[in-house]
C-alpha cells in the first residue's frame, strides 16, 4: 500500500503524498522532538522534512525505502534547525532548586528531566542515532542506511553516544547556591 502511495506521489498525486505525510508526522516530530529537544524547533524541522520530501519524492529511486528516506530527510532538517539555533541562542536563566528529596514522590520525572538535559548535551550524531536505537527500535544496519554512514559507525554512534550519557549522569550534581549569591 505505501509503494503505490509513493508511486503514485512521484507522479505528482498530492492526495497520495498527503496520506504518506499524515501518516507519518507523529513519527517524525516524535523524533526530531527527541534530538531538537525543542518544540518549536521540532515542528519546523517535520515541516522543512516535508517539503523536502515533496521537492525530492521523484529522484527516490526504491519506493519501499520511503521510510528510511524520510528519517534521512529529517535528520538533515534537524541539523539544519540546530545550525540556525546556534546564530540565534536563546539565554534562559534558572535558578538551582536542588534534587529531589529521597522520599519525594516527583523523582522520577526529575530523574526524567535530568536525562533530557543529558541528552541535549550529546553531539547531534549521538542523539540521532540514541533516537532511532532506542525511539524507533532500529538495529545498527538500519540506522547506517538512515544516516548514510557504514554500520560500524552506526554501531559506533550507539556505544559512544550510551556511554556518554551515561557518564553525563553520573557527574555529581553542581552545588547549589548560597541564598542571594548573583551569578
Amino acid at each position: 500500500m505505501t509503494v503505490d502511495l509513493v508511486i503514485r506521489a512521484q507522479g505528482g498525486d498530492h492526495d497520495a503524498f498527503e496520506v504518506l505525510a499524515r501518516t507519518s508526522i507523529d513519527r517524525l516530530y516524535g523524533i526530531a522532538r527527541r534530538v531538537l529537544r525543542d518544540p518549536t524547533a521540532a515542528e519546523d524541522a517535520v515541516q522543512d522534512c516535508l517539503v523536502r520530501a515533496w521537492r525530492d519524492l521523484r529522484a527516490l529511486r526504491e519506493p519501499a525505502r520511503f521510510d528510511a528516506w524520510l528519517y534521512r530527510l529529517l535528520l538533515n532538517s534537524c541539523r539544519d534547525e540546530l545550525r540556525r539555533s546556534r546564530r540565534r541562542p536563546a539565554v534562559v536563566t534558572l535558578e538551582s532548586i536542588g534534587g529531589p528529596a529521597a522520599e519525594d514522590q516527583y523523582a522520577a520525572v526529575a530523574r526524567r528531566d535530568e536525562i533530557a538535559r543529558g541528552f541535549a548535551r550529546l553531539s547531534i550524531e549521538h542523539r540521532m542515532a540514541l533516537t532511532l536505537h532506542l525511539h524507533l527500535g532500529l538495529g545498527a544496519t538500519e540506522i547506517a542506511r538512515v544516516l548514510g554512514v557504514p554500520e560500524g559507525t552506526a554501531t559506533s554512534r550507539i556505544h559512544y553516544g550510551t556511554r556518554a550519557l551515561r557518564a553525563i549522569l553520573n557527574e555529581p550534581a553542581p552545588a547549589p547556591a548560597a541564598p542571594g549569591a548573583v551569578r
